[in-house]
């Protein structure tokens, strides 16, 4: 089995976060890995993973980093597969490393999810990968489904709280 999608992190203290997409691709029966590379202390590992992500048969890249954050950046630079940023919570509220993955320059996008938006990545990679795959679409849709699912049962749920002005 070869990996589709790549989850790289800046560090592994960013795995309890990067988590929730493994799981989801996991769930998905996506083929995946994991990796710590960092864009300041190992640039050309970096530079190296990115530049034959393709050929080893990566689609879709997931990179994850906090405070200064330019490893998604840095990947998007040397490849053409998109390349999906998770700013982390590490610092000024994740702030920071938001803005500097958000903040690229004409020709080097990287869609960039909400502070700590792991799962999110991980439903986006799914979106794209699904544009070729009817199997994995299907998928999609009843994952989307069932989390409609889960919030028509939780408003029933609310049924049963009991308030003294409570009128529903």
């Amino acid at each position: 089995m070869l990996p589709i999608v790549s989850i790289i992190m800046g560090s592994t203290s960013d795995l309890p976060v990067m988590e929730k997409a493994a799981a989801l691709l996991n769930e998905m029966h996506i083929p995946f890995e994991i990796n710590a590379l960092s864009a300041h202390r190992t640039p050309e590992a970096v530079e190296e993973f990115a530049k034959n992500a393709h050929a080893r048969g990566i689609r879709v890249i997931i990179a994850a980093a906090g405070m200064a954050a330019h490893l998604p950046g840095v990947i998007a630079a040397s490849t053409h597969l998109p390349v999906i940023g998770v700013p982390i919570k590490a610092s000024l509220e994740g702030v920071d490393a938001l803005l500097a993955i958000v903040q690229m320059p004409p020709g080097i996008p990287v869609a960039t999810l909400g502070i700590n938006g792991a799962l999110n990545a991980a439903i986006l990679a799914v979106q794209m990968l699904s544009l070729e795959n009817k199997e994995l679409e299907q998928k999609l849709i009843a994952y989307k489904e069932g989390l409609k699912k889960k919030i028509v049962e939780a408003n029933e749920a609310l049924k049963e709280v009991k308030f003294e002005y409570k009128t529903n």
